[in-house]
């Protein structure tokens, strides 16, 4: 592909900044606003089969929204995203500097003090990114910019995610091989098992020791051997080529490093505080939202509350006749042309209205309420999600008497939503009670495929607590089960034996 070709009739292409297996990245110029831009183009054909490709787009545009949603100055700018012939395109702010790996090549040894602060500034980016919650999934030097001023820019938020999600039976990539770059691949990640912001963190503790040593911490000359040493040895702690580094750096590496991900920081919060009598004194102690001395006080410094506090919602007002059912057509029609978010806040603001016309318990209510919660998930807002499906569940219950089918639903969408927040303890927790309802249905001859979703996601969940060698016979129960219903060449079974066929290669190395 040469230079001049123009996407979506606006972004005309001027010259390649980067490349790989899946894609380009371009300098390009936007026609429209004449500026300069970044465009990424990616292949569907060149990451799933045919068969896939129309998902891949679903996802893509989808994870480019909720990528969107995020506001931090530490992260490059999405500006549009679709698709264009072949090529899926995400056009993003374009990013004057150095990316961090030619910057450490340009200053070796790196200092000690410049390492500290592009991980304080990550650690900022990450607490609004999980926030969200978005796993950014491939975290490396190669996508982050140190920008003339010195503030580092996060790049290639949401790309990852989309190409390394596992909440369909068939894996997009067809090669059993989790998608990511493997010298900074956590072990969960590694053995294919569930992602949250834990695996973030292990990411950042391979880059600062890069940064600090001068190389990765494992290395090998296949990608499976460099992921055997991910899952089984220790790093080499950088005081050992580095004296001068301190001391709590060094056991704040390591931390980070660690493989059980319980073992490691809770959070980007966590790890900043660790860093913060590293940092040059600016001043003490922090101050509140809106507050103009905060970024003198505490530059960078993440927003905790945004980890544990749904944001406010901003729905849009109800009509002017307060008429619910031309609300309810407006929301569909918007569902239709993808217009999710503004759905949301039609939802959000028309469901007290609904209330007050027909009572908390009428049946109008409930379907809005089923409607809204979907919707918030099909946005991605899974923290807002979450309390209004455990509420639908409860309702549910509490008026058959029983967990029906649709409260079990609504306590399995819960679940996800606790898997996609990187509470993965909570997930598995819930996916375990679930499991024993869905057992009795398959044992009565009904369809067993709800049943054998969970295991799957049981199995997906365990590496992310540290117990491998569960998942691996969860497994491997669950392969001999999908083979004896389903045959050994249903997508559910062929995906299984690629993971289970991957993790033994790793053992063996």
């Amino acid at each position: 592909m040469t230079g001049g070709r123009l996407v979506a009739e606006r972004y005309e292409l001027a010259s390649v900044l980067g490349q790989g297996g899946m894609g380009q990245v371009w300098t390009a110029y936007d026609k429209r606003l004449d500026r300069r831009v970044a465009v990424k183009l990616l292949r569907p054909d060149r990451v799933a089969g045919s068969a896939d490709a129309e998902e891949l787009r679903r996802r893509f545009v989808r994870e480019c929204r909720v990528t969107a949603q995020v506001d931090h100055p530490g992260l490059v700018t999405v500006h549009d995203a679709g698709s264009d012939d072949d090529d899926l395109y995400l056009v993003m702010q374009h990013v004057e500097g150095s990316d961090l790996a030619d910057h450490l090549a340009a200053h070796t040894p790196y200092p000690w003090p410049w390492a500290v602060s592009v991980a304080a500034q990550l650690c900022a980016v990450l607490s609004a990114v999980h926030a969200v919650p978005i796993v950014h999934r491939d975290l490396k030097p190669r996508n982050l910019m140190i920008r003339p001023d010195g503030t580092v820019t996060v790049l290639d938020l949401g790309v990852a995610s989309v190409l390394d999600t596992e909440t369909d039976t068939t894996r997009l990539t067809h090669t059993g091989t989790p998608i990511g770059s493997p010298a900074y691949m956590a072990p969960e990640q590694a053995m294919g098992g569930a992602v949250g912001p834990c695996t973030d963190l292990y990411a950042l503790g391979v880059v600062l020791h890069e940064l600090l040593s001068g190389d990765v911490p494992f290395s090998g000359s296949t990608a499976l051997g460099v992921l055997h040493r991910h899952l089984y040895e220790p790093p080499v702690p950088v005081r050992r080529t580095r004296p001068e580094v301190p001391p709590q750096l060094e056991n704040l590496v390591l931390r980070l490093l660690a493989k059980d991900p319980q073992h490691r920081p809770a959070s980007a919060q966590e790890v900043y505080e660790n860093l913060v009598p590293l940092l040059p004194a600016r001043g003490a102690g922090p101050s509140g939202p809106l507050d103009p001395t905060r970024p003198f006080l505490r530059p960078h410094a993440p927003w905790p509350d945004r980890a544990t506090t749904p944001p406010a919602a901003q729905p849009a007002p109800p009509p002017a006749r307060k008429d619910v059912a031309a609300a309810v057509d407006e929301v569909k029609k918007l569902l239709g042309e993808g217009r999710i978010t503004q759905a949301v806040d039609i939802l959000g603001g028309i469901l007290p209205v609904a209330v007050e016309q027909h009572g908390e318990h009428s049946p109008v209510v409930r379907i809005l309420r089923k409607q809204y919660a979907a919707t918030l998930m099909d946005d991605g807002q899974y923290r807002r999600a979450l309390p209004e499906l455990r509420g639908l569940a409860d309702i549910r219950t509490s008026e058959a008497g029983v967990a029906d089918q649709q409260a079990l639903q609504f306590r399995f969408d819960a679940a996800q939503c606790l898997e996609q927040l990187g509470d993965a303890a909570a997930a598995l927790g819930e996916y375990r009670a679930l499991l024993p309802y869905y057992k009795n249905q398959y044992a009565t001859g009904n369809d067993p495929s709800r049943a054998f979703e969970i295991r799957h996601r049981i199995g997906h969940l365990l590496p992310a607590l540290g117990q491998h060698m569960e998942a691996h016979r969860q497994l491997e129960e669950l392969l001999y089960d999908t083979e004896r219903f389903y045959g050994p060449h249903h997508p559910l079974p062929a995906e299984l034996r690629r993971a289970l066929q991957r993790n033994q290669e790793m053992r063996r190395r």
